[in-house]
């Protein structure tokens, strides 16, 4: 009798912590757990690559006044640039506005290549 209800009790503990751990697996499994998921592992591969580029750029700086020094060239003041901001970036202007023109829709891009046709 003793042996019964033990093995009873053991299948019963093993019933239930299989069912939590199913239950577990199956949230994990949502379509908004697989979402949050992506979202926080699409946040943490821009942060290494902000964190990369930075590198990258104090890197470049580092190099641009060796070169620099090594080839005479003055370089401007430590101050007047910030080696964690790229510099500002300028668009040229490609050509003036036809006359009679409409100006372009400004959600549209000419060689978008996600476009089907």
């Amino acid at each position: 009798m003793f042996r019964r209800a033990f093995w009873f009790s053991a299948g019963a503990a093993a019933g239930v912590w299989a069912t939590t751990k199913v239950n577990r697996k199956l949230k994990q499994l949502t379509p908004q757990s697989l979402a949050a998921q992506a979202a926080d592992k699409a946040v943490e591969t821009g942060h290494r690559l902000k964190d990369f580029a930075l590198d990258v750029r104090a890197g470049m700086l580092q190099r641009e006044a060796e070169l620099g020094e090594a080839l005479g060239i003055e370089a401007p003041p430590p101050g007047d640039t910030d080696p964690a901001l790229p510099p500002p970036r300028r668009a040229a202007p490609l050509e003036g506005p036809r006359s009679g023109a409409r100006p372009p829709h400004p959600h549209h891009h000419p060689y978008n290549r996600n476009e089907d046709h």
